[in-house]
């Protein structure tokens, strides 16, 4: 009641601060609580509303498949403006590339070059696998896209998928990633100082590549409908294609959360037969 009236004594301007600023906190707060409480896959939104929905639709199909495959039960996806949201909060950002979508400006740039910097990991995905011309200069307009906004990006030296990398054996076995489309590789960064051997079943690195990239339009696989049914097609129209690449999205989810613990897992038979155990 002594608050009541002591904020009747304000100017309406004062008391109306006062009421709102800490509402304004606390639901900070609570957001922040939320974002942290579960696991959640995010994406980028883009402002084209079908595109956005796909993503959308797409993550919450990857995160059924987690929870029924594996111990990981992740909570709702989350869309994040890269301008203003904060970023930290998400492993892995799953970010479809569009040229009709506005070019983040460079601030919202040099937010997602923090975050890479910081231990977060974006998947950008073109989704052009069967849209790029032909020639050693063809490049679709997606992928020219890309390309400005990698410019503003300290990205690293990259390669396809080596075949000994934890990734493909991160859950499942896999020797591609393939989503709506095959064909395209998984570009991750190089292991320059991991040369291949062949008396290790996987290569070892330090840490997690902060940037992945692919053509094959891994959310529009992943994406279901309330029912839990596919939204698209994959192309071609294979029930295969769509479970290896929900099995695709199981590999990367699990290498962001773990890195390199899969890979020393796999050594764990050499290791227990040196011990004589």
């Amino acid at each position: 009641l002594a608050a009541a009236l002591a904020l009747g004594t304000l100017p309406p301007d004062a008391a109306h601060a006062q009421n709102e600023q800490p509402q304004d906190e606390r639901s900070s707060e609570a957001a922040a609580i939320e974002a942290i409480s579960k696991t959640r896959m995010a994406y980028v939104i883009t402002g084209l509303a079908a595109l956005d929905a796909t993503s959308r639709a797409g993550m919450a199909g990857l995160s059924r498949f987690l929870a029924e495959k594996t111990a990981l039960e992740p909570g709702e996806p989350a869309g994040v403006n890269i301008a203003t949201d904060e970023l930290a909060f998400y492993p892995l950002i799953y970010w479809p590339v569009d040229p009709a979508a506005a070019m983040p400006s460079e601030e919202a740039i040099a937010r997602i070059d923090a975050y890479m910097q910081s231990g977060g990991t974006v998947l950008f995905d073109t989704r052009d696998q069967y849209s790029a011309g032909f020639g050693a200069e063809a490049a679709s307009p997606s992928t020219l896209r890309l390309r400005e906004i990698l410019s503003g990006l300290n990205v690293p030296p990259l390669e396809p998928v080596p075949e000994d990398h934890v990734l493909t054996k991160s859950f499942f076995i896999l020797p591609e990633f393939p989503g709506r489309y095959r064909g395209s590789p998984l570009w991750v960064e190089a292991s320059l100082n991991a040369p291949v051997r062949t008396d290790r079943p996987v290569r070892v690195g330090d840490g997690v590549t902060p940037i992945m990239i692919t053509g094959n339009d891994l959310a529009g696989a992943w994406a279901i409908d309330e029912g839990g049914q596919p939204l698209l097609p994959t192309v071609p129209n294979d029930p295969l294609q769509r479970l290896y690449a929900m099995r695709a999205g199981v590999n990367i989810v699990m290498y962001m959360l773990t890195g390199n613990y899969k890979s020393d897992q796999v050594h764990v038979p050499i290791l227990l037969e040196r011990l004589g155990q």
